[in-house]
Formats: structure tokens, C-alpha cells, sequence
């Protein structure tokens, strides 16, 4: 069972677009890591002949989908969240910091291994498919995303890399990088922002450890979809989920933001979490969404 949250979010995006999850369980020691996941932040972005785009030392084709702006292809690359002392690596070294301090193994280990160099070029069924996210969807237009080809774009949110982060063993994590929506440039929007992701899968043991009398409890049940939990989850697993995830995110939130910072939940619709949530701050009077979550749909954890 999991649990899914995205935050850090340095441009607001179209109401059309996709927001964040969240998942849970437990890693084993010898998948997890104490440091980040860099990669080089030298790129190279150009058309050499009207019909393939070289970008990060690969070649693609185009075709009647290829929308992307060598404006846009300038960008890539450029990974201002890794580079140190700007305002986007600050925050994320205080995230991880707060992680790593917070969430350890039973070893005194991290917890949670940090993902900030995965590669921006996705393909569309990592960045829709893998995420349950349907053909038709309305995140899936030319209008808002932009398409190298038919099969390859420009990641338009970092849980793009969600399920190949899990298939790989990892049931801890937290996916950092700059993301691409195709949006009108004001004082809310930019087509290039940066995205945060954290993910978490629960064993039943990890999960009802500390529950009295928990070994009674269970994940799973052959039960009904209801607007409080998916069909496969039981209440009371569900209930766990919620209150750890909404714990870790308040946490979070206050040791960014400090003490005495208001916080309200709303309940929303993400295609690969159910229940989702929203978490908003009150800042100078007016409430601002930060994150959005949630517990992860179970198909794509059996996936």
C-alpha cells in the first residue's frame, strides 16, 4: 500500500494539468541511499536538419507531434536545482536535509533516497499511461505539453518516473527535477518549473507495528470503491495511511515555512491517487495551495 505527495511547486500551472500522489511500505537496506542521484548538468539542444532534435546527446525523430521550441529545448539541461546556492537547490537541500533527519532506517539509515537527475525526456507512457492518466484526458493535449514526437516528451511532472522509480525496488523515495507545461507566461506561470515528489509503500507490519492489537488488522479486502477509500483497502489501513501522510507533509511544511503556520486540507481528484488531498497555507491572509496527495492507486503498485 502506498502513499504519493508533490510539492515545490516555483511556478503555479493550468487547472488542466495534472497534480501530485503519493505512496507507501518499506525498502530494503541494500536498495537505499544516503545521497542524491546527480547527473551531469551539461546539455546539448539543437536541430541539426528540420526532421530530428538532438537533445541530452540522443536523436529524435519528428513527426506531426513535435512541438517543442528550441526557446524551450535551451532549457534543458540547465538543472538549477542542482546547482549550488541557487534559491531552487536551497530549498531542496533543506528538504532532504529534513528527511534524512526524520525518516531513518532500523540501521540509522535514510530513509527516504533522493532522485535529482533523472532525465527530463520521457516517453508518453511513462509521463500518462504508467499513471492511469486515460487517452482521452484532457492533460494529454499538444495545447499543454510539449512533444518531441508522437512517443517522446518533455516530462510535464516528475511522477513521469514513478513507476520505473518502484519497479526498480524502491519503496522510499523522493524524485526532484524541472518540469514542462506549455503555459501563457504571467506572474503565476512559466513553462519550465521544478517539482518535488516524495513516495512511500507500507507493509502491514510497517504500517500496524504500533497499533494495538495490529496484527489483527489488514491491507487488503474484497470491498467497494467509496469517496474514502479504494475497493481493495481496508478503513483502517486507509485511515493509517492518511493521518502518517498528512503528519509528514504538515512537518514538512512547518520546518519550511516555521511555527504557527495555518493549514487546511481539500479533498480533489487525481487519476493515480485515491483519496487525494490538497494541503493549503495561509499566507498573507489568503489561502495557497503547496502540495497536492494522496494514497496511491493500488494497480499501479501491482503493476
Amino acid at each position: 500500500m502506498a502513499m504519493l505527495w508533490k510539492f515545490m511547486r516555483v511556478a503555479k500551472y493550468s487547472k488542466t494539468a495534472l497534480s501530485p500522489k503519493v505512496e507507501v511500505r518499506g525498502i530494503p537496506a541494500s536498495s537505499r541511499h544516503s545521497s542524491s542521484k546527480s547527473a551531469p548538468s551539461d546539455f546539448a539542444a539543437s536541430t541539426p536538419c528540420s526532421n530530428t532534435v538532438e537533445l541530452l546527446g540522443k536523436s529524435y525523430p519528428q513527426d506531426d507531434y513535435s512541438n517543442v521550441t528550441e526557446k524551450i529545448l535551451s532549457k534543458v539541461g540547465k538543472n538549477l536545482h542542482n546547482k549550488k546556492h541557487h534559491p531552487l537547490w536551497l530549498i531542496k537541500e533543506r528538504v532532504k536535509d529534513h528527511f534524512y533527519k526524520q525518516y531513518t532506517g532500523r540501521r540509522g539509515t535514510p530513509l527516504f533516497s533522493v532522485y535529482d537527475g533523472l532525465s527530463p525526456v520521457v516517453t508518453v507512457q511513462q509521463n500518462f499511461d504508467s499513471l492511469l492518466i486515460p487517452p482521452n484526458h484532457i492533460s494529454r493535449r499538444k495545447e499543454d505539453n510539449y512533444y518531441l514526437n508522437r512517443d517522446h516528451m518533455l516530462r510535464a511532472h516528475t511522477s513521469a518516473h514513478q513507476w520505473d522509480l518502484i519497479h526498480s525496488g524502491l519503496d522510499a523515495f523522493l524524485a526532484v527535477g524541472d518540469v514542462y507545461r506549455r503555459d501563457t507566461i504571467d506572474n503565476t506561470h512559466y513553462p519550465v518549473f521544478h517539482q518535488m515528489e516524495g513516495v512511500r509503500l507500507f507493509s502491514c507490519h510497517e504500517l500496524f507495528s504500533n497499533i494495538k492489537d495490529g496484527e489483527s488488522l489488514q491491507l487488503f479486502e474484497r470491498g467497494h470503491r467509496t469517496a474514502h477509500k479504494q475497493e481493495c483497502h481496508t478503513m483502517e489501513a486507509v485511515r493509517l495511511v492518511e493521518f502518517n501522510l498528512k503528519q509528514v507533509l504538515t512537518k514538512l511544511m512547518t520546518q519550511l515555512f516555521g511555527d504557527g503556520l495555518q493549514v487546511r486540507w481539500v479533498d480533489c481528484y487525481f487519476p493515480f491517487t485515491h483519496p487525494s488531498f490538497e494541503m493549503e497555507i495561509n499566507f498573507q491572509g489568503e489561502w495557497l495551495e503547496v502540495l497536492g496527495c494522496g494514497v496511491m492507486e493500488q494497480q499501479l503498485v501491482n503493476s
